[in-house]
């Protein structure tokens, strides 16, 4: 625990020991201003502990008004006749400018303004439009009127406008008006406090904190097997998944819950007492005897941090069993102590050792079997199973974007110790939710695309969290390796490697949030002309935590919002539609968002023969990488409509056939990524790949090495090309003999970018600008 945390909760807890005695069942129990109710049931003559929060007595949080987004005016007088001009005479436009102009520089007028919510930025806005309105409308208000011939008289003062100014700057930011209720409605300081069927329980709350493979959560899983009821919530649906068979496969009937799947075991469809589910759709209402949430140490992800929260703070169990790293053990306690509840924590040792090697690997010579090379970009994924297999060895590759079956069954073929499989290829997807039998984890580099607390994308040195989770894949208890080895693929990476594995993990230190449906929809009712994307970017702006949480990254819940802005739709759906889970990054996958949105607007069914026009079924093996990518996208298109079908099931009616076109797709990526080096070499395996034939005697080469910085900018040659996109056409291949020719008359650098290099200056250009 961070000693400014320290500080505030020793200070809370003396305020709270000084200003209030023990009380026992006898005395009344009531909520105080800007504090936490009880809860939990004491039992008689047990002593009641409350916490106060001064959170609550803090100024309100000042809106960014940048993101207040004026709204127009329609209002015409001229049906109703000029009375103004009718009573007075018409108005001098040119004096009218001039008395506007004197107004606005009035700082009298500028401070009342401020003092009524028009700050520097909006009276300039709102002076703007007021100035306009009164110029051009061909018929003003009859007070107004008045008032403003008046002043041109010399019979009224200056002053006297202000009402009105403060009256359409009101009309054309409706937030003024209502900014204490939208300061309510964003007031995220007590979390705790909105699941009330949870503080009705008194729950125990049991931390199994360890590394990797230390046996935390089958601990964890064994209460929950014995239990009459229970809810394991995972990150993962390959995780959710495991423990739906294991715990169907121990007697014990599961359902299985995620985003796109409901599996009910019992066959008329009623629930069964357990259910193994992704953390974000567990239910908080459903009453269970045991609940375990995995992977807690994730309630600090910038994106889905809030689901953790929400996971801790609302399951209705009697014991809440959470596992995760022990950096986590004082904040859950903390957060806990918010709600009244003691933790019990039990820790646990890695069951298999890993140590770090004194060398790294250097070249693809000295792989063995056992060995996981762990990339960051999809590019060094390609380009080093197409090096492996070029030597004539076989290799499973695993990455983020395959789908979950073709994950298993690269899994299963690497761990088969009868297939000639022996080298995996993968991402930090093995990180978690699949079982491995690796000896030794090769990092093939330290530095990992991510987004910042400002959505921008950085390369980064991963983390010492990362690199134990990564590592701790090698020598699993299960695995027929019983201990574990950890190096780099590349000399002057190993001493980095080493310096963060010997580092300690940061501590937890805050809990995502994130604005329900309900709040937002509260927020349109004060904001009816708001776009959603506004009404979520003016409620992050004025909402306000303590320190225990923060608000998650809504970057792509607002990308979403905008792109369906367009298309009419009710709030509620459009928010639905907005918390879907695609990858912005494939422009097939946001094209099919936008249709699906269309269609659902027009009322008309999303059926099977709608989709398979869509898609272009049924779909042919892929020919190359590209191809590969596509049908990747096609999936995350078909989930993207089973999620969708669990939220509008009238309107995405076909649920059984997209599962099993679903299906039949991941046989297909199945088969090229087993073909992965065919499809990397393209359309004439007869042409031999130069790039390999250098790579073969120079591991540290210009061309493999320039492929580990996923987020760098690759050279513009055609080497590079190849390399980016897997494609080798009879047109690149001559044009690439045509460079070949030139820089061998010349001996331009184009031709040194193909021979070897000295292995240690492999990170020199990439460090230099990791941010991309």
């Amino acid at each position: 625990m961070s000693t400014k945390r320290c500080v505030r909760l020793f200070s809370g807890l003396q305020r709270h020991i000084n200003t209030r005695a023990p009380r026992t069942v006898a005395d009344s129990c009531h909520a105080l201003s800007g504090s936490t109710w009880l809860h939990q049931q004491p039992q008689v003559g047990s002593v009641v502990c409350r916490r106060t929060f001064s959170s609550s007595k803090l100024p309100p949080k000042q809106a960014d008004t940048s993101l207040f987004v004026p709204v127009s005016l329609k209002t015409d007088f001229s049906l109703d006749g000029a009375v103004g001009e009718e009573l007075t005479h018409a108005l001098d436009k040119s004096e009218l400018l001039k008395i506007m102009n004197r107004f606005y520089k009035k700082k009298e007028i500028q401070k009342l303004a401020a003092d009524h919510g028009l700050d520097a930025r909006l009276f300039h806005q709102a002076f703007i439009s007021f100035r306009k309105y009164t110029l051009e409308m061909a018929s003003l208000p009859a007070d107004l009127h008045i008032i403003l011939s008046d002043i041109c008289c010399g019979a009224g003062h200056l002053d006297d406008i202000y009402p009105y100014f403060m009256r359409h700057a009101k009309q054309i930011f409706p937030m003024l008006d209502c900014m204490d209720d939208l300061r309510k409605i964003s007031d995220l300081r007590l979390p705790a406090n909105w699941y009330p069927e949870a503080r009705a329980i008194q729950r125990k709350v049991i931390f199994h904190a360890g590394p990797t493979n230390s046996g935390k959560t089958y601990q964890a899983i064994q209460r929950y097997l014995a239990a009459k009821s229970g809810v394991y919530c995972g990150p993962l649906k390959l995780l959710a998944h495991e423990i739906f068979e294991k715990t169907n496969s121990a007697g014990v009937p599961c359902d299985l819950v995620t985003g796109e799947e409901r599996t009910f075991v019992d066959l008329d469809g009623r629930a069964a007492g357990h259910v193994a589910c992704t953390i974000e759709m567990c239910n908080v209402t459903t009453p269970y005897e045991v609940a375990v949430i995995d992977e807690i140490q994730m309630i600090k992800d910038p994106s889905r941090g809030w689901a953790w929260t929400r996971a801790l703070l609302g399951l209705c169990a009697e014991e809440i069993h959470v596992c995760g790293e022990a950096a986590a053990i004082d904040f859950i306690k903390e957060l806990m102590f918010s709600t009244g509840e003691e933790v019990e924590v039990h820790t646990y040792q890695r069951l298999t050792p890993f140590s770090i090697l004194d060398h790294a690997v250097e070249s693809l010579d000295n792989l063995k079997p056992g060995d996981c090379i762990v990339c960051f970009s999809k590019n060094d994924i390609y380009s080093i199973s197409r090096q492996i297999e070029a030597k004539g060895l076989e290799c499973a590759v695993i990455y983020g974007s395959l789908p979950p079956g073709t994950k298993l069954s690269q899994a299963k073929k690497f761990n088969d110790p009868d297939d000639p499989c022996k080298i995996l290829v993968a991402t930090d997807a093995i990180g978690m939710g699949l079982n491995l039998s690796i000896k030794r984890i090769i990092f093939n580099s330290l530095v990992k695309p991510n987004v910042n607390e400002k959505g921008e994308k950085q390369m980064e040195t991963i983390s010492t969290s990362q690199a134990l989770q990564i590592s701790g894949r090698a020598g699993r208890f299960s695995s027929k390796f019983k201990e574990g080895e950890v190096t780099t693929m590349h000399r002057d990476d190993l001493p980095i490697l080493k310096e963060i594995l010997s580092h300690s993990v940061e501590p937890v230190e805050t809990a995502g949030l994130h604005p329900t449906a309900e709040q937002i929809e509260m927020f349109a009712y004060h904001l009816p002309d708001a776009t959603l994307s506004n009404l979520v970017d003016i409620f992050v702006s004025l909402s306000q935590v303590d320190g225990l949480y923060f608000v998650c990254n809504i970057d792509d819940f607002k990308f979403l919002a905008d792109m369906i802005q367009h298309i009419p739709l009710n709030l509620r759906s459009r928010y639905v539609f907005c918390t879907a889970p695609i990858n912005k990054k494939q422009a097939f996958v946001c094209t099919s968002f936008l249709k699906f949105a269309r269609q659902f607007s027009r009322d008309e069914p999303l059926t099977i023969d709608w989709v398979c026009r869509h898609i272009n079924w049924p779909l042919a093996p892929p020919k190359n990488i590209k191809e590969l990518v596509h049908l990747e996208a096609v999936h995350d298109v078909l989930d993207l409509y089973l999620w969708l079908s669990y939220r509008f099931m009238d309107m995405f009616p076909d649920t059984a056939l997209i599962r099993h076109i679903q299906r039949e797709l991941d046989d297909i990526i199945q088969q090229g990524v087993l073909n992965i080096t065919r499809l990397i070499q393209a359309t004439d395996p007869s042409i031999a790949d130069p790039l390999l034939t250098q790579s073969h005697h120079a591991p540290g080469s210009r061309v493999r090495r320039a492929a580990r910085g996923s987020g760098e900018t690759m050279d513009s040659s055609l080497a590079s090309r190849l390399v980016r996109d897997g494609l080798l056409t009879s047109d690149l291949l001559r044009q690439l003999q045509r460079e070949w020719s030139k820089d061998q008359k010349q001996g331009s650098t184009n031709h040194s970018a193909l021979n070897t290099e000295h292995p240690n200056n492999s990170l020199k250009g990439q460090r230099k600008n990791k941010k991309t």
